[in-house]
């Protein structure tokens, strides 16, 4: 009886392990004190509409208290993107990188196989110097649709940290937009504070 209840307590012990470790959603390895953020991308993250200061990435540096750096240009696609980027990599040395990138390729009607080469090339040359990367998608060429399928095909490839619905939602809610396709400041804010959410739940912060 003794030996029943020995090998009862270490298969419910066996489950509960089993259990959490199924549960951890963890995509991300917590950042240092003195991290460095590369928030890298478009218009979404260069801030247009507001001045800088009140640009997502200039807020997250608030929220977290790390520093941030704003690498977003308007209008850029990934080609221009994919172009870049290494460079930057190799400038700021960061912990972390958040792409948000490739919506100038879909209102373009871009190529989006070459969209998503240009992400994988991205994705790629972080990881290869172990810069953890957290992925943001963006919605196709309607504003009420969800995110591009591709940008969750890269995050199941890649292993990646990713939204597919943070920048889709908020651009269906006039609230948070200074024009059809970019966010005012309260939209700026919210999508800070929605990373920093992202941060957190992933076990960055």
């Amino acid at each position: 009886m003794n030996m029943l209840k020995v090998a009862s307590v270490f298969v419910i012990g066996a489950v509960m392990l089993l259990l959490t470790a199924c549960s951890d959603k963890s995509k991300l390895s917590r950042l240092d004190s003195n991290a460095r953020i590369l928030a890298f991308g478009d218009s979404l993250t260069d801030g247009v509409g507001v001045g800088r200061e009140d640009s997502y990435p200039s807020v997250l540096s608030r929220l977290t208290g790390l520093d941030v750096i704003n690498a977003g240009i308007s209008g850029e696609t990934t080609e221009q993107g994919v172009a870049r980027f290494a460079s930057l990599l190799d400038q700021h040395q960061p912990q972390l990188v958040i792409v948000l990138e490739g919506g100038n390729d879909i209102l373009r009607n871009k190529d989006l196989l070459q969209t998503k080469d240009n992400l994988a090339t991205m994705i790629e040359q972080a990881q290869a110097l172990h810069i953890q990367v957290l992925l943001l998608g963006v919605p196709e060429k309607s504003l009420f649709s969800d995110s591009a399928p591709l940008y969750q095909e890269l995050a199941e490839q890649y292993n990646l940290a990713f939204d597919g619905e943070i920048i889709a939602s908020m651009l269906k809610k006039q609230k948070y937009k200074s024009d059809p396709i970019h966010f005012n400041q309260l939209g700026y804010q919210v999508l800070a504070q929605e990373v920093y959410q992202l941060l957190q739940d992933n076990g960055a912060l």
